[in-house]
């Protein structure tokens, strides 16, 4: 009889037997075998917590076909992914498969070499990590179905609530006011453009300079250093550039160092993401889809991780990759190690990197989105291992004297600094961008000419919006989640329709978003609370290790949370929340309007609901274009389920016009039809059939 070895997945199945023998049979169980159920909260409170587990309709086949497995082999191993998740699986398949004797094994990477060892050394299941992965399910499972309900009633159907996500959400909404305070303010910088004495170097450069050429910027006057709202207006820019007019630039030091950029480290889950968003341009979502195949394939290490360990096997590798392919210079000499930063780092044992080093993207036979992202990883591994890029840098300080009579009036302090790559180590794999620029040869006291003075107005600029990397970063720099759930954190709170990407694909909260954050922020500080939410992840830690019962974690905040709950029922009107009087008369029956709050934004809604369902799109969503299909509507811009914008005509249901791009207001000069403004900032004819009438669009 054959021992049965069961995964998650087909995939992960399929790369096991291709060196496993035929001792062994391979069964995946498609991911968790059973749930709480989705009718109802499916803890039973009263009893300790005790989540109520079943199995879903689309596992019972599944599950009726392992029992048949089971049955027919001589032993079962377990052989799911090694963090809480994967145990809480395995600990589920032993539960409803009624395993007694059973085998529990993980493994960092699908290769013959590590399963095999795998093998060698089974372990039972940690408990304390599987009540890890219960607790988090079960306080999620709380927030989502107590709070939900509050929602519905108070603001608008169809809300919910969840304890990581409402973090996320805060994190966004705060960042957006802190942009609507902001106030810029105005400074000046002034760049003197110089000349050596130095005739040797008359041929121009790129930038259309003759080689003794160069630019400085003003640092100083009369030995007090000008911050960077030193300058407040042109007045006194203009001053300063009529002083240095008749200045004499003398050189006063020259600074030569050689400077050393030392690699990154390899991935992480939190890195990964963030560089493949930056890089790649792909989300979060997609970059953990690419990474789950590519680790189930047996080409990379375990993708959910927030270690930086590597195995001595790959570095050894990584050094063989090097000198051969590189060369010796390439290689540092010594195996580069890295310590984690991030807060509570747990879970996997090793950095993301290629299962094989020597297996380059070239010599992998990839679709070209997961061989991209196997080429990012593989790229950043070997780069980690090898030699520094060196870098010549000069730092050259300028003193500048005006003379009126025979003493002098003022002394200016500028600085010109220059960068040339002189060994590009780690760079030559995994290029990163940095500035080249090169000064001319000089020696000190030597005096410089003048060529021009360029005052610049300049305006200090509000914190930028979150974009999918920088809100992973602010997550794990705050310890809030874990490597497993950044990406489903950023796909939920988009598909509540709590914050959106902008053109610039960066978050904006949305009205919704707004009034459930302000609500929560006010009413239950606790659910929203970074600090408290990083807490109540290093509880789970705790839990994890063994330190914290699992009830008494889920107990010390559902006692409190479940009296706030009961208190705000009471206490928090609808009215006050989402609606909003008007002087607008229904023109179906003649009562009142009132702007409501509904999931996807606010709307005119008759005060007869139910009886008169009348409602019209808000003066702010219309675009002032008529509807071309119908001739009586308005074009507005609208919402999908998802978030997604689009724009249609505001007497739907009774038409049904509707475009994802923008229209201009513009017809087509060909065929009549709308003109509008694609992602990729063009005009053309919403008209599929004229196409061919696209023009950029003007800055």
């Amino acid at each position: 009889m054959a021992k049965l070895v069961i995964v998650e997945s087909p995939t992960k199945a399929r790369t096991l037997g291709n060196f496993l023998g035929k001792e062994y049979e391979l069964a995946a169980s498609f991911g968790h075998i059973r749930d709480l159920p989705k009718s109802n909260l499916g803890i039973d409170i009263e009893n300790n917590f005790t989540p109520q587990y079943i199995i879903p309709t689309k596992s019972r086949k599944t599950v009726n076909s392992l029992k048949k497995l089971v049955s027919g082999s001589s032993e079962t191993i377990l052989a799911t992914d090694e963090d809480r998740e994967g145990e809480a699986i395995a600990y589920h398949l032993k539960e409803i498969l009624g395993l007694k004797n059973y085998q529990r094994i993980v493994f960092h990477e699908i290769t013959e070499r590590a399963v095999k060892e795998a093998l060698k050394n089974p372990r039972q299941l940690y408990e304390s990590v599987v009540d890890a992965q219960t607790a988090r399910r079960v306080l999620d499972r709380i927030v989502g179905y107590k709070l939900s309900p509050l929602l519905w009633k108070k603001v608008a159907r169809g809300l919910s609530a969840g304890r990581v996500q409402s973090a996320a959400v805060r994190l966004i909404v705060e960042r957006e006011r802190e942009i609507e305070k902001f106030k810029a303010e105005e400074y000046w910088s002034v760049i003197a453009s110089l000349k050596t004495k130095n005739e040797k170097g008359k041929a121009q450069n790129n930038n259309g300079k003759t080689e003794n050429e160069f630019e400085a910027g003003l640092i100083k006057k009369d030995d007090k250093i000008i911050p960077k709202l030193g300058i407040k207006t042109q007045k006194e820019a203009e001053e300063i550039v009529n002083d240095l007019k008749g200045a004499v630039f003398e050189v006063k030091t020259i600074e030569k160092k050689s400077v050393k950029r030392n690699p990154l480290p390899p991935f992480t889950t939190s890195t990964l993401q963030q560089t493949a968003g930056q890089k790649l341009g792909i989300s979060s979502q997609k970059t953990m889809s690419l990474a789950q195949n590519l680790y189930e394939r047996g080409l990379i290490t375990y993708h959910r991780t927030d270690s930086l360990n590597l195995s001595s096997e790959s570095v050894f590798a990584a050094k063989e990759y090097i000198i051969e392919n590189l060369g010796e210079r390439y290689w540092p000499g010594f195996p580069r190690k890295y310590k984690t930063k991030s807060k509570g780092a747990q879970e996997a044992h090793e950095a993301i990197r290629p299962s094989n080093p020597q297996n380059n993207h070239k010599k992998i036979n990839l679709e070209r989105p997961q061989a991209r992202l196997y080429g990012l990883i593989w790229s950043r591994f070997m780069a980690s291992q090898m030699s520094e890029a060196v870098f010549d840098s000069t730092d050259v300080k300028i003193k500048a004297e005006t003379l009126r009579g025979q003493n002098p009036d003022s002394q200016y302090l500028l600085q010109a600094k220059g960068q040339t790559l002189k060994f590009d180590g780690f760079l030559k794999i995994y290029p990163l961008q940095f500035g080249e620029n090169e000064i001319p040869e000089m020696e000190e006291k030597e005096t410089l000419d003048l060529i021009k003075l360029t005052p610049s107005q300049h305006f200090t600029q509000p914190p930028s919006r979150y974009n999918e990397p920088s809100l992973i970063k602010t997550l794990e720099l705050n310890g809030i989640g874990r490597p497993s759930t950044y990406a489903p954190i950023i796909s939920t709170i988009q598909k509540r329709n709590y914050v959106f990407k902008n053109e610039q694909k960066r978050f904006q909260p949305s009205e919704i978003g707004t009034v459930v954050n302000d609500l929560l922020v006010k009413h239950f500080p606790e659910i929203v609370d970074i600090k408290f939410t990083a807490k109540m992840e290093a509880d789970l830690d705790g839990v994890a290790e063994g330190k914290e019962k699992w009830q008494k974690v889920v107990g010390d905040f559902y006692y409190p949370f479940a009296e706030t709950l009961s208190k705000k029922e009471k206490e928090l009107s609808k009215q006050e929340i989402a609606e909003e009087k008007t002087d607008k008369i229904c023109p179906t029956c003649g009562a009142e309007m009132i702007i409501k709050l509904g999931r996807f934004g606010k709307f005119y809604a008759c005060t007869n609901f139910p009886k008169c369902r009348y409602t019209e799109s808000l003066k702010d969503n219309k675009l002032g274009i008529p509807c071309p299909k119908c001739g009586q509507g308005e074009i507005t811009e609208k919402r999908t389920k998802r978030g997604k914008i689009f724009y249609g005509c505001d007497k739907f249901p009774k038409c049904d016009f509707a475009l994802w791009d923008k229209p201009t207001g513009e017809k087509c000069e060909k065929c009549g039809a709308l003109m509008v403004i694609t992602k990729r900032r063009q005009t053309k004819c919403s008209n599929k059939e004229c196409e061919k009438n696209v023009k950029k669009v003007e800055k």
